[in-house]
Formats: structure tokens, C-alpha cells, sequence
């Protein structure tokens, strides 16, 4: 059997070829283990045996269950590596209002989901005008943006101007209805203070023909950015996105570990990288913690953490629901394990700066960012925080795509032979000199990613809907 043990500390090892009595990815006894005792992976415990058992058994839900503790009390011991330092360029649109896009694109951003159509409508006639450097004019459609109300009304328009400042996006069109919640009043005022000149808005109910009227905003903008032009950049204007989705018993073995030198060499070279997907952060959050630089960001980080925990506990579901029905099949067990190998994408390196949902990224460094695990709406926040590429790393696949090029990396060389649609780059015994290379083709526009003809964004709702 091949296997591999983790950490010295382990009383469990990985099966990686997989047998007739344990399934590939998952977990094996190193000796035997009491009824109640600490399961051990990552050097860190991530559950407690429900029974005996024996050395060489499967170890997963029949026999393991979570030891997650709903009100631990944290503390703060610094301890973080800092990354080699390097300098670096890559080939990027400058943008006269600050860092550079990977990508040269025109986004039509719906104010409310009743003008989606129109917006779709816009996004087909406009192709034609997909000329000289432009990569794209796309419709990020979206169904909410009325009968919201409180912080989730805040939210959508947050989130909404954040996309419309996204140094990927050469020129921005809102399109309104006129009647919304979320109506344009509101989006420029949030807007008027970084004294943008690329966005243009207006509202369907105040124009005779919205198609002419848009097309004809889309025309202009076109003219000007078919002739905008790559250029070398400073790395310190590069901020990646990481996430995982579909995650299974090698994602905390090789694509998350993998994606963690990537992150530590992007922040090496002066550049950033945000983490996000609190829920999955349960049971590994301490060692995130004490990688935060300062006593100020680790309040923030511990304040983001229990405040999710309470919402949770306030809407009467417990904070450990999950992995998901996938995960297990691929042999993630609890939730400690899941976010034990979840964080091993943000590398080595400290902790700089917390953010809220729909905040723009300020330090350089890997900033952790309050949003949930969901692949849509986890994606589309580190997009509108400022990723200008999204690292996805999966086990069992997925094809989907936020706003920004979003690049899978597959835990396993199964899923990735299986959907060579899907997967950009295959993590299973590769070292971080090729991933990092791919991610550097496809920064400068050289490669694009597999997704990249999807373009997706996902809200995220906490309150009621009218």
C-alpha cells in the first residue's frame, strides 16, 4: 500500500493508491487507537474515535467524529515565516487610477436582477466590438438588488462598486432599472470618492431604447480600450485569490500545500494574497492566529471568527456542519481536517490585515477576508476584494468561473486525465516551478485559463428577503 504519513505527531496515515478495504485518499491507523481518544493528522487533532480501533484500519465517519469546541478561547502566540524575498514584474494594463489589470475587459454590471436581460442583450451585441487588446465585454448579472434590506442592502451595493474597481476592468457600465433598492444614487455616492472616469451609468426606465442607448456607451468604450497596452509592473500590484472547492483526502497534500508556495513567493516579490472561507477556517483558525503580524490583527481575526460562529449558533446550526457529501466520499472526514488542509494555501507568511466583505485589499502580504466557503460566493468576494486571478484548487472538479480568471488545480492526476476541460494544472507530485510558471503565462496574457469563458458572480445574503 502506498501511503504517506504527514506529521511525526500523527497516529493516522493517508492510503494514496487506495485497496479493497480503504479507498484512495483516505485515512489508515497507524497503531491502535482507543474509543475516545484524539485522532491526529497535520500534527494536529482533528477528531475523537467513536470506537476501537486497530492498527491498519479505515479511519473515517463510521469510527471518527468531530472534537470541534464552539467556545474556545483563543490566544495569541506570533509565530510566521517570512518568505524569500525576490523582485518581479509581470505584463499588465496600467491603470491610471492604480494597479494594473491581467486582463483588458469591459464589465456591464446590473444595478438589480429585473434588468439581467438587458444586460445579456448588451453583452451579444457588443461582441462585436471585442477588438485589438481587448479580452472581453461581459454581463455580470446577478438576481438580487431589491427587496433586500439592512446590512444585506449595504452588502450588494458594496460589493457591486467593488467589482466596478477592479483594475481588470477597463471601462464599467451600470445599467438600473430606476425604482431599486440598490439604485444608482447610492452606487455613485459609494463610488464618487476614488474619482473614477471609466464607469458610466444609467436607468432603463429613463431612456426610450435601453439596447441603443447602452451599445452606444459600450461603442465609446471599446474605441479606447482596443489600444490600451501591456506593460512591465511592479509585483507589488499583483493580488491572487485563494480558494479550494471539491476538496478531498490529497488536497491538504498537494494542491493546497502547493498553492501555499505559490502565495509565499507572490508575497516574496512584493505582491499580495487573500484567504477567505471563514467557515472552513473552524478547527484551524489558532494557527492562522498566530501567524497574524500584530495584537490589532489578530483582535480583528478573532473578532471575524466569532462572530461567524455566532451566527451560526444564533440560527440554531452547529458550526461543525460540515464537509460536504463530496468531501467524505473523498476522504475528509471532519471539519478539522478540511480546514487543517484548507489553510495550507495561504503558505508560510504572516497574516498583514483582516477585511470585510466587499473591502478593497490595502497590504501586501496575505490579508485573511470575512466571507463564507461557498465556491461562488467565496470567489466572487476575493475577485472584488481585488484578486486579480483566482487560485482554485479541487479534488473532485468543478467548471465554474467568478469574474476574474479563475485557475483549477486538481489535488489528484484522476480528475484531472477525467475533466481536461476543467483543470488548468494537475498539483499531484509536481512542485510549485511549474504551477508558478503557469500562473506567470497566464498573468501576462499567454494562457488562459479553461474557465475563462465563464464569468460568474455570487451575493452574500445573511437577512430576509421582502
Amino acid at each position: 500500500m502506498q501511503n504517506v504519513v504527514i506529521n511525526e505527531k500523527d497516529n493516522v496515515g493517508v492510503c494514496l493508491d487506495g485497496n479493497d478495504k480503504i479507498p484512495a485518499g483516505h485515512k489508515y491507523a497507524l497503531r491502535d487507537i482507543k474509543k475516545g481518544e484524539c485522532v491526529v493528522k497535520y500534527g494536529s487533532v482533528i477528531g475523537r474515535a467513536t470506537t476501537d480501533i486497530v492498527e491498519g484500519e479505515w479511519v473515517h465517519t463510521h469510527n471518527v467524529k468531530s472534537h470541534l469546541d464552539e467556545s474556545v478561547e483563543y490566544e495569541y502566540d506570533f509565530h510566521a515565516e517570512s518568505p524569500q524575498k525576490s523582485q518581479a514584474t509581470f505584463q499588465g494594463f496600467k491603470r491610471a487610477w492604480g494597479r494594473a489589470g491581467i486582463r483588458n475587459e469591459i464589465f456591464i454590471i446590473p444595478t438589480v436582477g429585473c434588468v439581467n436581460n438587458v444586460c445579456i442583450r448588451l453583452e451579444k451585441a457588443a461582441q462585436k466590438l471585442v477588438t485589438g487588446s481587448i479580452d472581453g465585454i461581459y454581463a455580470l448579472t446577478h438576481q438580487f438588488g431589491c427587496s433586500q434590506l439592512g446590512q444585506d442592502n449595504e452588502n450588494i451595493k458594496r460589493l457591486l462598486c467593488s467589482i466596478a474597481l477592479h483594475p481588470n476592468a477597463s471601462f464599467v457600465l451600470f445599467v438600473g432599472l430606476g425604482c431599486e433598492n440598490n439604485g444608482l444614487d447610492g452606487i455613485k455616492a459609494e463610488l464618487a470618492p476614488y474619482n473614477r472616469d471609466n464607469i458610466a451609468y444609467f436607468n432603463c426606465q429613463e431612456v426610450e431604447d435601453e439596447h441603443a442607448y447602452g451599445l452606444e456607451i459600450l461603442q465609446g468604450f471599446a474605441e479606447k480600450a482596443k489600444d490600451f497596452k501591456r506593460e512591465a509592473v511592479d509585483f507589488s500590484e499583483l493580488c491572487i485569490g485563494l480558494k479550494c472547492g471539491g476538496s478531498d483526502g490529497y488536497s491538504g497534500l498537494t494542491a493546497n500545500p502547493l498553492v501555499g508556495k505559490i502565495s509565499d513567493r507572490v508575497v516574496g516579490a512584493g505582491g499580495s494574497a487573500i484567504l477567505t472561507e471563514v467557515p472552513e477556517m473552524f478547527g484551524a483558525e489558532q494557527i492562522l492566529m498566530n501567524k497574524c503580524k500584530s495584537q490589532d490583527v489578530f483582535e480583528r481575526y478573532k473578532t471575524m471568527i466569532v462572530d461567524f460562529k455566532d451566527g451560526y449558533i444564533k440560527q440554531g446550526f452547529p458550526v461543525y456542519e460540515n464537509p460536504s457529501p463530496g468531501n467524505k466520499k473523498g476522504g475528509i472526514t471532519t471539519l478539522e481536517e478540511k480546514s487543517l488542509g484548507c489553510i495550507e494555501k495561504a503558505g508560510t507568511s504572516e497574516i498583514v490585515d483582516v477585511l470585510s466583505y466587499g473591502e478593497q485589499v490595502k497590504e501586501q502580504g496575505v490579508s485573511a477576508l470575512n466571507a463564507p466557503g461557498n465556491d461562488l460566493i467565496a470567489a466572487t468576494a476575493l475577485a472584488a476584494s481585488g484578486c486579480q486571478i483566482v487560485l482554485f484548487t479541487t479534488g473532485r472538479g468543478t467548471p465554474f468561473s467568478t469574474f476574474t480568471p479563475t485557475m483549477k488545480i486538481s489535488s489528484n492526476s484522476k480528475i484531472a486525465n477525467h475533466k481536461k476541460g476543467w483543470i488548468d494544472f494537475d498539483a499531484y507530485g509536481m512542485d510549485d516551478d511549474g504551477l508558478f510558471a503557469l500562473l506567470m503565462q497566464t498573468v501576462n496574457g499567454e494562457y488562459k485559463c479553461k474557465s475563462e469563458d465563464i464569468r460568474e458572480i455570487a451575493f452574500y445574503k445573511t437577512g430576509v428577503t421582502l
